[in-house]
């Protein structure tokens, strides 16, 4: 589905709750009159008639008309609320799946931050900032009333109005920009923060702690500076609304009692004049007092506009049945994400279902930009990847992801148990589970840790050394049976019973007739592969069963000899 029809159908949700809350609000803003009229009959028809009786039916009617107020507000309330939520649910799927293209394709982008901007906007929906708004085309209602009173009266209140309101427009004219630099600043500061303290290991092991937290002091100290500057300039124009809004009450009064002492108005109308102008000042010192949260929300709302306008969504595609583990790629060109210069060119090769290959070559030849693009985690800038003949583009990214087991080079765990990351956070019997742990050779291992598999691992599986990490990695890519095994330099932090593990796992993936791709310069596990591809310089530089490319004499075409692979590893 096209991003903004996702964004715009939500919207259009919340636009019909929007009507019901501009008919909630025009109804309760009906019932503040109850205040004024209230208190001008007990001024100008009580007090004169002296009637106990009258005073006592006005007051029991008020007080019903003010429970229905209540009642209305209440009700108002919980339709936003209800509102927001919907609308959040509406989204909030959507816009993750684009955080993640997001993260993938331009890794620069702190799109993570977007997943902020739906609770700002939703907050807006949901809280009083909203309300303001709605309140805010009754002000010239309440106006007019006054001018009813007196015409004196209606421009006393009507000054007020606008001085507060231009007090607002200036708040929005001299802060936005300076808001937006602090925003900004502010994200770079917790990306740099976050992205930093996952490696807080080699922070405190290299002294490297001071350096680090002056970059971010720096960073963080001009959010600071953005944002004093901007309060500043509120501050001042907060004070003075507060001063226009305060001197008014005295203005309206002063001016209200002037006409009642020359008989012009009734003592009742200048209390009720004071109410009326209060009543119409409310709204816009409500929208003065949220005109952050209007902001914040604007920015928002222009910032998941754009999200969803250039990000692509996953689009619906027709299921396809469970690959057997056919791989072909033609012709690929490979790029970093963000990047348009290639780092694998002109890779072409097929496997088929069954069969296992082997990536070898130098650091820096391409070897794991191709391995993510083998497993649309890097989109090619040229040519293609199929599975069973169908292009990545064709599956749906979930359920290819299900027949798909990949480990790579740096072993991805996440905050939960072990239970859990071998099940992909899927539901999962403990059967499934075991299985998978048991083909991987870690059953043992993880039995022996303090609460076996219900051990928390901690954010990045810091709890784990690195041999642990990928042998539960290991077991997380072989869950469910997948069809495609992708393994990048699978052995690199394991011990000998680590390997030996690693290489029964691949001796059992080929005798159920599991396709496997596989990074190393082992030889032991060479032996294992059906095929081998060689790479330097970002270019295949052999590609054919592994006995061939490996023999002693060099082949035609550039293929190495195993005496030249080891060096190439080395």
């Amino acid at each position: 589905m096209n991003g903004n029809n996702v964004f715009s159908d939500a919207l259009k949700t919340y636009r019909s709750v929007l009507v019901t809350t501009i008919v909630f609000s025009a109804a309760i803003n009906a019932l503040m009159f109850v205040g004024p009229l209230y208190m001008l009959q007990v001024y100008d028809r009580v007090l004169q008639s002296r009637s106990e009786m009258t005073l006592l039916v006005l007051t029991g009617i008020a007080v019903a008309m003010l429970a229905v107020y209540g009642v209305m507000e209440w009700l108002r309330s919980r339709v936003l609320v209800r509102a927001g939520l919907r609308f959040d649910n509406q989204l909030s799927s959507p816009l993750f799946n684009r955080v993640v293209t997001s993260t993938l394709t331009q890794p620069a982008s702190r799109s993570e931050f977007a997943l902020m901007d739906i609770d700002r906007l939703r907050e807006f929906f949901t809280g009083t900032g909203l309300i303001a708004l709605c309140d805010v085309p009754w002000v010239p209602v309440f106006l007019v009333i006054c001018f009813v009173f007196h015409p004196l009266l209606g421009w006393v209140a009507t000054g007020g109005a606008v001085i507060i309101f231009v007090l607002a427009v200036l708040n929005e004219v001299t802060t936005r920009k300076t808001l937006g630099q602090a925003n900004s600043h502010s994200q770079a500061a917790q990306h740099f923060a976050n992205t930093t303290l996952q490696n807080v290991e080699v922070i405190r092991a290299l002294g490297m702690e001071q350096h680090l937290r002056s970059r971010w002091a720096t960073m963080h100290r001009r959010m600071l500076e953005m944002q004093a500057i901007a309060s500043d300039r509120a501050g001042v124009l907060l004070s003075m609304s507060k001063f226009v809004r305060m001197g008014l009450q005295v203005a309206i009064l002063g001016t209200g009692a002037y006409l009642a002492l020359e008989g012009q108005i009734s003592p009742g109308m200048m209390i009720a004049a004071s109410i009326m102008m209060g009543r119409a000042l409310a709204p816009v010192d409500q929208v003065v007092g949220q005109w952050k949260q209007v902001i914040g929300a604007r920015q928002a709302y222009a910032r998941l506009k754009q999200m969803f306008a250039t990000v692509p969504g996953e689009e619906q595609h027709t299921q396809l049945p469970r690959p057997e583990g056919r791989v072909s790629a033609e012709q690929l060109v490979i790029a970093a994400p963000g990047s348009r210069t290639p780092i694998v060119q002109g890779v072409s090769f097929e496997i088929a279902a069954g069969e296992t290959l082997a990536l070898v070559g130098p650091s820096g030849a391409g070897k794991s930009s191709l391995v993510r693009a083998l497993v649309g985690v890097w989109h090619p800038l040229a040519g293609t990847v199929r599975i069973d003949g169908s292009e990545m583009d064709h599956w749906n990214r979930d359920e290819l992801g299900q027949y798909l087991g990949y480990l790579p080079q740096n072993v991805e765990l996440f905050a939960g148990t072990i239970a859990e990351n071998i099940a992909r956070f899927r539901e999962a019997t403990s059967d499934q589970v075991i299985l998978a742990a048991q083909k991987a050779g870690c059953h043992e291992l993880i039995q022996s840790l303090p609460d076996g598999y219900e051990t928390q691992i901690g954010v990045g599986g810091q709890q784990l050394s690195g041999g642990q990490r990928q042998r539960v990695g290991l077991a997380r890519a072989l869950f469910d049976d997948p069809a495609l095994v992708v393994l990048d330099e699978p052995n690199a932090n394991l011990d000998m019973e680590g390997e030996d593990a690693l290489v029964q796992a691949l001796k059992a993936l080929k005798e159920n007739g599991r396709t496997v791709v596989f990074v190393s310069h082992k030889m032991g596990l060479l032996a294992l592969s059906d095929k081998t591809l060689i790479m330097a310089d970002g270019r295949m530089r052999a590609f054919g069963p592994t006995r061939e490319v490996l023999q002693p004499k060099a082949a035609p075409g550039g293929r190495q000899n195993a005496a030249q692979i080891g060096q190439m590893s080395a």
